[in-house]
Formats: C-alpha cells, structure tokens, sequence
C-alpha cells in the first residue's frame, strides 16, 4: 500500500505516520517545512509542497492507491484554509491518478440530539468554535464533491496522545460516547481506524465516526 499524506508533521499527522509506517506502507508525507519531520525510514519519501500549490505535489503523489490529509488552520489561524484545501484536493488528486481522499475532521458537526450538534453546546469551547465551523464546511464541500472517492473521519469529542489498543467503534453522523458518557479516542487507535478505512473500503463517500 502506498499513500500520499499531508500533514504528517501534526499531532494527528504524525499517529498516522507512525501506523503506516509499522504497516509497511510506503508514504509520501507532503509537508511545508521538512525540518518538523526528522523521522527516517526507507519506506517514508519527504517532499517539500503546499497544499494550496498542487504545482509542489501531483508529481510526487502520483499513483498513490490514496491520499490522507490532517490539515489544521490552528498554527495559521486561517480557517478559510480548510474548506479550500479539501477543494484544492479533491480537485488535483485526480490529476495525479490518485482515486481516494481520507480527511481528518473534526466531532464539531456530529449530533448530540436530533438537530443539536456538540458545536451548538454553550460550553463548547470559544477557542475551538472557528476551527469546528471550518471542518463544518469541509464537510459541506465533500458532499457537494464528485468524482474522487472520500472519507470524511470525525474523532472523538476528545482525541489526544495515549496507548495503541487497536480498539474501537465506527460510528455514523452521531457523537459517539461510552457507559459514562464521555466521547473519546487516542490518536494512535484513531490512526488504526482511519487506516482500516483505507484497506477495507468500507466507508467511501460518507463522514464516519472513530470513538471508544
């Protein structure tokens, strides 16, 4: 299996760098800054490229079985980026022979309750809320898409560093939670998900749900 990835450099980036990785796939990380991943292996390719600039990468990604990105506006804080580089995606991949495109979304849009969603919270955090809505219309710009195949893969309402159990549920446009109540997933069982996805094929063209 060989994927393009762009945003290895990120928390979640990188989670998904690391299970490929130990899965013996190939991965082509396109990232802006090649100094924030010093990881060597002989299966990991580093290009230098721009998301925005498909110029810097179609090359480079071509003929990958397909492409994975977990982009974040947050180090930028241009979330008009978000939508515009699922766009920017969806519409070179093709280009580049490559069919599939895995998103790392956000759990902002998933329902609590018919019609109330985890972004409508008053608690919800005031520092998140731009980033949520940008993943929000991400998501809006995958369902109006068509051609290349996509997955949009919303986490947990908490998704942070901890152990690898290679557990989890798939759900569907509900936030996921446990016997407790609470909603939550490491990266590294997120990245297992997320790439399960990727050999099975078994949720093209939908936004699913990673949680415990």
């Amino acid at each position: 299996m060989k994927i393009a990835l762009f945003g290895a450099t990120g928390h979640i980036g990188q989670g998904i760098l690391d299970e490929a990785l130990a899965r013996g796939y190939d991965v082509i990380a396109v990232v802006r800054d090649p100094s924030r991943l010093p990881q060597k292996n002989a299966r990991l390719t580093v290009v230098t490229g721009d998301v925005a600039k498909p110029e810097s990468w179609t090359d480079a990604v071509r003929g990958a079985d397909a492409a994975v990105a977990s982009l974040s506006a947050r180090r930028d804080q241009d979330f008009d980026t978000v939508p515009g580089n699922a766009r920017v995606l969806l519409d070179n991949l093709p280009k580049a022979d490559v069919s599939r495109l895995f998103w790392v979304g956000g759990a902002g849009t998933l329902e609590v309750a018919p019609g109330k969603r985890v972004i409508d919270d008053p608690h919800f955090p005031a520092a998140w809320k731009p980033e949520a809505e940008a993943q929000g219309k991400a998501l809006e710009v995958f369902r109006a898409s068509k051609g290349t195949t996509w997955t949009y893969l919303s986490p947990a309402a908490l998704i942070e560093p901890g152990e690898r159990t290679g557990k989890y549920r798939v759900g569907g446009e509900q936030l996921l939670v446990d016997a407790e109540g609470n909603s939550r997933i490491s990266i590294a069982d997120y990245a297992v998900g997320l790439l399960d996805r990727v050999e099975k094929r078994d949720a093209e063209n939908k936004r699913i749900t990673l949680a415990y």
